[in-house]
């Protein structure tokens, strides 16, 4: 049964990158610490020693940063990773093409958890990580030099056209939460479009 659904994980993912970005930013003076690959039935969870060295609400759009340069430098001469910083934007980008949720992300104190999840319905999204994939959606975007629209969204997730109500209310409360906000606040409803709240 496991396997079966490893195999589902591994197909909707780019879990290359997901493991390059595991190996390059781990750190490696913490005693008795390691990288813990867990996987479950509905997805994947590593545990890597140390904290980001970027905060996590500008994760796709800061510059690279490495922990372990040397390291960096080899995998990408191994073809391993690119060393552009863009490990975060490849796998968000790769969750949404595949109407996954977002990859979570808890910080510990000395360890930071990032979950790869399989599908799941809109509906059975809990909200926290539908919030985290519209952020994550409009960052994106804004990298992209475009801008989260409801159809955007409904696309993102898979939803159809009939769910445009659930959409709006999705990113009324992450303009409520200051994760994005509008544009032009004067634009008709109907023509709103959404960038991150730090734009």
């Amino acid at each position: 049964m496991v396997d079966l659904q490893i195999n589902n994980v591994v197909k909707y993912l780019k879990c290359d990158t997901y493991f390059d970005i595991l190996l390059i930013h781990q750190v490696f003076f913490l005693m008795g610490a390691g990288p813990v690959v867990e996987i479950f039935e509905n997805r994947v969870e590593v545990t890597n020693p140390g904290t980001p060295l970027v905060d996590i609400m500008r994760i796709i759009d800061n510059p690279p940063k490495s922990r372990n340069e040397k390291l960096a430098s080899l995998m990408r001469r191994l073809n391993m990773c690119e060393e552009l910083g863009r490990g975060w934007d490849r796998m968000v980008i790769s969750c949404e093409l595949q109407q996954l949720p977002a990859p979570r992300i808890q910080i510990y104190q000395e360890s930071t958890k990032v979950s790869l999840f399989s599908h799941l319905d809109f509906t059975n999204i809990p909200v926290e990580d539908k919030l985290w994939s519209t952020y994550l959606h409009a960052c994106i975007k804004f990298t992209e030099g475009e801008a989260l629209t409801n159809t955007s969204l409904r696309e993102r997730f898979g939803v159809a056209d009939t769910s445009a109500g659930s959409i709006s209310r999705l990113i009324k409360e992450a303009v409520n939460r200051k994760l994005i906000r509008p544009v032009d606040p004067n634009t008709a409803p109907r023509y709103m479009r959404y960038i991150p709240v730090w734009a």
